[in-house]
């Protein structure tokens, strides 16, 4: 049996935020995180409206989305923008 990690308001924010961008892959959020996909999706699922979740899941999935690396431009080769403020020491990007 898998053990949940518990987030922090905070963390979960930042979780929910890269998920809905489309240029974070679940990589990017794995390795930050911790969570795998299949986890960010329940995760999702459990902590927006259930219309917000459908919305999000179709245009991941139409194609337009890079939430995957696979699918990506072989160019990008970073997480983040190269004008996002950096990672903190604790893992959670300032705001």
């Amino acid at each position: 049996m898998i053990q949940v990690k518990e987030f922090t308001e905070r963390e979960l924010d930042r979780i929910i935020e890269m998920a809905w961008e489309d240029r974070t892959p679940f990589e990017a959020i794995h390795f930050q995180f911790g969570l795998p996909e299949k986890e960010v999706i329940k995760l999702l699922r459990a902590n927006l409206k259930e219309s917000s979740f459908k919305r999000w899941r179709k245009r991941v999935n139409s194609g337009v989305s890079q939430k995957h690396l696979k699918k990506r431009n072989p160019d990008i080769t970073r997480f983040k923008c190269s004008r996002q403020k950096a990672i903190s020491g604790n893992k959670i990007s300032k705001r």
